[in-house]
């Protein structure tokens, strides 16, 4: 299951996690963000062992987007042990979501 996070509960949820984290950058009103939203709920289903997924509303947590710089959304990052490794922007189908993510699974 996702978990939703905000400028405070970042560090904790994201940077401070054991497990690689998926983080989509998302807003309400951004159509492809809705659209890919259930791919990434499947994904934090079928990978719950070896992959947190959190969702990061850009409009409720902007200092934490400015932070990463993210410009564009969808954004999905890839963050292992506190460093953000990896990301792809734009509403990516299920199975090029899933090959962006596997090559950063042990």
């Amino acid at each position: 299951m996702e978990k939703h996070v905000d400028d405070k509960s970042f560090k904790k949820e994201v940077l401070e996690s054991e497990l690689p984290v998926l983080v989509d950058f998302w807003a309400e009103w951004c159509g492809p963000c809705v659209a890919i939203g259930p791919s990434v709920a499947q994904i934090a289903v079928e990978y719950k062992d070896k992959l947190r997924v959190c969702k990061l509303n850009v409009d409720l947590a902007p200092d934490t987007a400015k932070t990463y710089c993210v410009q564009s959304i969808p954004t999905l990052a890839i963050f292992k042990n506190g460093d953000e490794v990896d990301r792809v922007i734009g509403g990516l189908p299920k199975a090029m979501l899933e090959k962006f993510i596997k090559k950063h699974l042990a």
